[in-house]
C-alpha cells in the first residue's frame, strides 16, 4: 500500500522507505513527519530533530517529482461528512462546491454516518484515488486517523470538528461561546432547571457545546445537575428519547437546550406527544438554524451557524495546501448567532 519511493527512481539500489517508517522510527505520527518535511513552523524543535534524524538514518528521500505529477493529475477534492441527512452539512457542501468549481476542481461527497469504519474506508479510497485534498468532518476527535492520507502527502482540512491527534488545519464555529449564550438566554427568560440534550461527546463539537452549556450555568450561579444532561447522539430518535427521559424526571426542566437540529426535531415531537407547550411549559432553544429545511416550526429560537462560509473558507484553505503553498497551521473559528424567536420568549 505504501507507494512513496524512498530512494532515487530507477537506481534499484535503495529499498523503498515510507513516511510511516520514518514516523515509527521517530516515534511520531505520519502527519507530523509531513509537517516537518513541508517546513511547517508548528512542529516543536525536539520533534523536528527526531524526524530529521530518522530521515537521515533511514535514507528517506521524498519524491517531489511524483508528488508534483499527482497534484497535476487529479482535480478532485474529497468531502467526507458525518451525516448526509443533516441540512447543516448539505448547506456547507454548497460553499465547498462553489469554491472548488471556480478553481477547476470537482467534489466527491461521502457519508461516513458517524461510523469510524466507514470513515476509514472512505479515507483509504481517497488515498488510493490520489485525490488532491480532503475535507473531513471526523467521527471522533481521538479515534479518527488520517495517517493513510498523510503518508501520501494528501492535505486535509477538518470542518465543523477538530482532530486532537493530528496537526491539521480546521474551520469551525465557536461552539463553547454559542452554547453559553443560548443557555444564558434561557436563564434570562426565568429558567432555573435547564435540560441539555447533548450530541456525540467524542467529537469536539459535542464536547464544546456541553462545556458551553455548563459555563452558562456557572455564570448564572446555577448548579449543573447530572440528570439534566442526556445524550441524543445528534440523531432525531436520540432527541426524542432524551426529551422523554427529561420529561419523566420528578422535577422536570423548565428550559430545554438541544444541541443540534436533528435532535430538535425529535425533541419537538416528544413535547407535542406529551402535551407540553413551549414556551409556556418549557422554553426551547435549538442549535443550527435549519428548521424550515427540516419542515419544523420556523419560530424556534436557534443558534445559527455560517454554514456556507465554513465550506467556503475550508475549501480555500485546502486549495492553498494543494498548491503547495507553505504556511503555518491555520485554525479558523467563526462566530454563530443566536436567533431569538417565540419558542423561548416568556412574558
Amino acid at each position: 500500500m505504501d507507494n512513496v519511493p524512498g530512494g532515487e527512481e530507477g537506481g534499484g539500489i535503495m529499498a523503498q522507505v515510507t513516511i510511516r517508517e520514518v514516523a515509527r522510527t521517530a516515534g511520531v505520527s505520519p502527519a507530523t513527519v509531513s509537517r516537518v518535511l513541508n517546513t511547517s513552523e508548528t512542529v516543536s524543535p525536539d520533534l523536528k530533530e527526531r524526524v530529521l534524524a530518522a530521515v537521515r538514518d533511514l535514507g528517506y528521500r521524498p519524491n517531489s517529482q511524483a508528488r508534483s505529477l499527482r497534484t497535476r493529475a487529479t482535480t478532485v477534492l474529497g468531502v467526507i461528512i458525518s451525516d448526509v441527512t443533516n441540512p447543516f452539512f448539505t448547506a456547507m457542501v454548497r460553499g465547498v462546491e462553489d469554491v472548488a468549481s471556480a478553481a477547476g476542481y470537482s467534489v466527491v461527497l461521502a457519508n461516513a454516518d458517524e461510523d469510524l469504519r466507514k470513515e476509514q474506508r472512505y479515507l483509504e479510497v481517497a488515498a488510493a484515488e490520489q485525490m488532491a485534498g480532503v475535507l473531513l468532518s471526523p467521527a471522533s476527535a481521538t479515534e479518527t486517523s488520517i495517517d493513510v492520507l498523510a503518508e501520501r502527502g494528501i492535505p486535509v482540512v477538518t470542518i465543523d470538528r477538530r482532530l486532537k491527534s493530528a496537526d491539521v488545519d480546521w474551520v469551525m464555529v465557536d461552539n463553547h461561546r454559542a452554547a453559553k449564550e443560548a443557555t444564558l438566554h434561557l436563564v434570562e427568560q426565568g429558567c432555573r432547571r435547564i435540560g441539555f440534550i447533548a450530541g456525540r461527546l467524542g467529537t469536539t463539537t459535542g464536547a464544546g457545546r456541553l462545556a458551553g452549556y455548563r459555563a452558562g450555568l456557572r455564570a448564572a450561579g446555577l448548579p449543573s445537575a447530572r440528570e439534566l444532561v442526556v445524550s441524543g447522539e445528534f440523531r432525531i430518535d436520540g432527541g426524542r428519547e432524551a426529551t422523554e427521559r427529561l420529561l419523566a424526571l420528578p422535577d422536570r426542566p423548565d428550559g430545554l437546550f438541544v444541541s443540534n437540529n436533528l435532535m430538535t426535531i425529535g425533541a419537538v415531537d416528544a413535547l407535542d406527544t406529551a402535551g407540553v407547550r413551549f414556551p409556556d411549559d418549557i422554553a426551547l432553544v435549538g442549535f443550527d438554524d435549519m428548521m424550515p429545511a427540516l419542515s419544523l416550526r420556523s419560530q424556534i429560537t436557534a443558534v445559527s451557524q455560517p454554514t456556507y462560509e465554513i465550506g467556503r473558507q475550508a475549501t480555500e484553505l485546502l486549495l492553498r495546501r494543494v498548491s503547495g503553498e507553505p504556511f503555518p497551521e491555520r485554525h479558523i473559528t467563526l462566530n454563530a448567532e443566536l436567533k431569538v424567536r417565540e419558542s423561548s420568549i416568556r412574558a
